[in-house]
């Protein structure tokens, strides 16, 4: 298992796979990452100043992905976003290992807080957001687009 930042070839790698993890779990097509503009090339969407997006490699297939952006509107607060992985890449603590990655790249941008926005079916997802200090809002912040999430948490950093 490999980390390494987003290319140019892996793009419809991950946009299949955000896809069907979408789908897979039932979750809206509209007002979600499925149908979003950086969806559809997110090589392009990560190459601003303190973003970025990593991808989770396997075996040399892409098998997963999460990124750091700043968050619409705001100057301090970033935004975990399109934290996915394929149906193989789950339960081998493959999530835990990028999502500290996402936190430490936060911090070293300079960022005093992480958003995230979720839906309350993807609970695994969830507690570990919980776990690892994210607290819930009752609404949401900045203006993702995403009108379809209905959990919406936050972290210090």
């Amino acid at each position: 298992m490999i980390i390494r930042k987003i290319q140019k070839s892996d793009n419809p790698f991950m946009k299949s796979i955000i896809q069907n993890c979408l789908l897979e779990f039932g979750l809206p097509t509209t007002g979600t990452s499925f149908e979003d503009a950086d969806t559809q090339n997110m090589f392009k969407a990560y190459q601003g100043e303190k973003e970025v997006f990593f991808i989770l490699e396997d075996n040399g297939l892409v098998v997963g992905g999460g990124g750091i952006k700043k968050l619409n509107g705001e100057t301090e607060i970033c935004e975990l976003q399109k934290m996915y992985f394929s149906p193989k890449a789950r339960g081998k603590g493959y999530g835990k290992i990028l999502f500290k990655k996402c936190m430490d790249i936060a911090k070293e941008f300079g960022f005093k807080k992480c958003y995230l926005e979720s839906d309350p079916r993807l609970t695994v997802a969830i507690s570990m957001y919980e776990k690892y200090g994210f607290k819930h809002l009752k609404e949401s912040i900045g203006d993702t687009g995403h009108s379809s999430c209905g959990t919406w948490m936050i972290k210090q950093l």
